[in-house]
């Protein structure tokens, strides 16, 4: 009889054991085959997303984090990345690109197409060119297929916008992931300008249930009519502790309480995981 408990001890073990935390999931789980990571890469963006089929990278940190990054993108096992997307060219977003190049095998690339003259910005094009790697530039009504039934619409910057200006921030590529009922808006740094150019052009195909927060919850972005044509239920900020910017702005955390939206921040909760089976009722966990 001692010998069965005991047996029977150590089989519940490793049953724990095995169900407990695993970092190092290649894909999205077997019921929930979407799986979004906004990484803890300091002042900047780089997310994560994985479906049952590809694995696509939206920005990459910026320069200083680019070791922490490949360290982030290892401990998950990934060696490919089938789609890597820029928003746009400045540092804190495009700055681990070269590390991901180097460390990682990147079958596409995708940006707006707005140049800039810093050295980053000129290897990035120049790893592109070397490796030989399909590359598109995207803008307004533009459309990716990340597999498994997930797209990703682009909603900014037109054309127009990127002939006209040279507002890096602006001009960042905004686009909703979509699967089934669930949605997310990725924003890179768009300000109030091009937030409402899309009110204005989209109105309700905006609505989203999750916002990542345009340029890391700046006073300058998430102005109210944007917010209310989202109507999120939830925003995430990518961002660093004690940043020199003083992000999150005062007036942007206001304007996201008065609209009853649940907030998550990097600085404060490491790395952010999303999860959905395609249903409305998606799973938020945190590092921390």
């Amino acid at each position: 009889m001692k010998k069965i408990v005991a047996l029977l001890m150590i089989l519940c073990s490793l049953f724990l054991w095995g169900c407990g935390k695993d970092n190092t999931i290649q894909s999205a789980d077997k019921d929930e085959a979407l799986k979004i990571e906004m990484l803890d890469i300091g002042q900047g963006d780089a997310t994560l997303i994985q479906t049952k089929e590809q694995t696509i990278m939206i920005d990459t940190g910026d320069i200083d984090e680019r070791d922490n990054l490949v360290k982030l993108l290892k401990e998950r096992n990934i060696t490919t990345i089938d789609k890597l997307i820029i928003t746009h060219p400045h540092a804190d977003h495009l700055g681990g690109a070269y590390a991901v190049f180097k460390n990682f095998e990147v079958k596409e690339v995708y940006d707006n197409g707005d140049p800039t003259t810093t050295q980053t910005y000129k290897t990035y094009l120049k790893n592109i060119k070397e490796k030989k790697i399909k590359y598109q530039q995207l803008s307004a009504n533009d459309e990716l297929d990340f597999g498994s039934g997930v797209k990703f619409k682009v909603f900014s910057p037109t054309k127009q916008m990127l002939k006209s200006g040279d507002d890096l921030n602006n001009n960042s590529l905004v686009g909703q992931l979509k699967y089934n009922d669930f949605t997310m808006m990725f924003t890179g740094d768009a300000e109030k300008e091009a937030e409402e150019n899309m009110v204005k052009t989209y109105g309700s195909e905006l609505a989203s249930l999750v916002l990542k927060s345009p340029h890391h919850g700046s006073r300058t972005s998430s102005s109210e009519a944007f917010l209310k044509q989202l109507d999120a239920k939830t925003v995430l900020i990518s961002l660093g502790a004690g940043n020199e910017y003083g992000h999150p702005h005062k007036q942007t955390m206001e304007r996201y309480k008065k609209l009853g939206m649940k907030v998550y921040e990097t600085d404060k909760n490491g790395s952010i995981t999303i999860t959905s089976d395609g249903s409305k009722d998606y799973k938020i966990t945190t590092e921390k």
